[in-house]
C-alpha cells in the first residue's frame, strides 16, 4: 500500500516510521537536532512550494509535507484497517 504525502510524492506504507505536526520542530530541541542531522546528511526533502504542515519520517528520508499531520495519520490508519 502507498500513502500520498502531497505534490507528486507517494511512499510505501511499509517505509513509514512516524508523522509529526510541524510545530514539534519549534518546541523540541531533539526534533530540531533530528531534522538538522537529516538536512546535513541530505536526507531531508521538502514536498512542493507550500508551507510545511507536517514532518514525515521514513526509513531513508525525512519529508516536509504540505498536508496536515492529522490528514496523513487518517490516511495511514485507513491503510491499516484495509
Amino acid at each position: 500500500m502507498y500513502i500520498h504525502l502531497g505534490g507528486e510524492k507517494i511512499i510505501r506504507s511499509s517505509e513509514l516510521i512516524a508523522i509529526f505536526d510541524i510545530s514539534i520542530e519549534k518546541s523540541s530541541k531533539q526534533s530540531k537536532q533530528f531534522v538538522a542531522a537529516a538536512l546535513n546528511d541530505k536526507r531531508l526533502e521538502r514536498i512542493g512550494e507550500e508551507e510545511a504542515k507536517s514532518i514525515v519520517v521514513t526509513q531513508n528520508v525525512v519529508y516536509y509535507s504540505p498536508i496536515s499531520s492529522s490528514t496523513l495519520k487518517k490516511r495511514s490508519r485507513m491503510l491499516l484497517e484495509s
